[in-house]
């Protein structure tokens, strides 16, 4: 069974292993936007290490959980998003100001919502964590 948007279905995985208490996953599917946004998360201290692994039947990834992801997904449409809309998003995907990351596609490639605002440049948005 496939289905269209790997990175949310990766993205639930990870969720659904973390609420099940499993100290790693491994995700199917590997694209260099999933690769971009675990870079992410795991500077941002919600995933361990992480390694891709290249078979015949593609790129997977095993990713380390250390347990500390509360809820994690991906934001579908993807709403363009100017630096003054950010605090909306915000709102409406995090629990409160400050707690969690907004994950965006940037010109300047993929970046968390704060560091989009140190540059003052806009994006799509593509998922959130906290």
């Amino acid at each position: 069974m496939t289905l269209n948007d790997t990175l949310s279905n990766a993205l639930s995985h990870l969720l659904n292993s973390e609420k099940a208490g499993k100290k790693e996953c491994t995700l199917a599917n590997a694209s260099k936007v999933m690769v971009n946004v675990l870079n992410i998360l795991h500077d941002s201290k919600y995933i361990g290490e992480f390694k891709v692994i290249e078979s015949n039947k593609g790129k997977t990834i095993d990713v380390n959980l250390i347990g500390s992801l509360n809820k994690c997904g991906a934001i579908k449409p993807r709403f363009p998003a100017k630096t003054e809309d950010y605090e909306k998003f915000e709102k409406r995907y995090l629990p409160a100001k400050g707690f969690g990351i907004l994950i965006l596609s940037t010109s300047q490639g993929i970046m968390t919502h704060d560091q989009a605002l140190e540059k003052k440049i806009g994006g799509k948005l593509l998922a959130y964590c906290y």
